[in-house]
């Protein structure tokens, strides 16, 4: 299970899909696991940036999330968790929110309870991964800044202890 969306609105998601606007199409296709991540820089709620640049030598995941969307909020305490136990291997996760100005109060209210850092995807760049347009969706860089895993061709995108596990310990040099 997955939630859709255009970076504007629920409302402007649901008018493309009716008029036949989007499509898997929309993922970016020169993704490609092994070759250069795209550059991101998260602007945080309060207003600090971070960039995978920054990150050099860090294993870092780039997850979109959304306060309305119920596989998200299975999928946020777990991966908060899992960025917690890791940290100190070297593993920074970066949610961008894909809500609007006009969630924020909700979006600030999840952030609290999470232990890596977020920021709304309008006020951020993240660009090279294409429109988000299905939620959640994740992508995990290794420590080169290289890309290890596209969410776009995740069957299923909602992350699991075990695909976090399988994904990312690796990456932290216990696999």
């Amino acid at each position: 299970m997955h939630c859709e969306l255009t970076l504007t609105t629920r409302r402007a998601f649901l008018f493309g899909c009716a008029a036949g606007l989007l499509a898997p199409a929309a993922r970016a296709s020169h993704l490609r696991v092994g070759a250069p991540a795209p550059p991101t820089t998260l602007v945080t709620l309060d207003g600090r940036s971070l960039s995978t640049a920054e990150l050099s030598g860090q294993v870092v995941v780039v997850t979109f999330w959304a306060t309305y969307c119920s596989p998200c909020r299975t999928e946020l305490p777990l991966l908060s968790r899992f960025a917690a136990e890791h940290a100190a291997e070297g593993l920074t996760v970066l949610g961008f929110s894909a809500d609007g100005e006009d969630s924020l109060a909700e979006v600030t209210a999840t952030a609290r309870y999470l232990s890596f850092p977020v920021g709304l995807l309008s006020r951020s760049r993240a660009d090279g991964y294409g429109r988000i347009w299905r939620l959640p969706v994740s992508f995990t860089i290794d420590r080169a800044g290289r890309l290890a895993s596209d969410g776009w061709r995740d069957k299923e995108p909602v992350l699991t202890s075990a695909r976090l596990d399988a994904l990312v310990l690796p990456l932290l040099g216990r696999g």
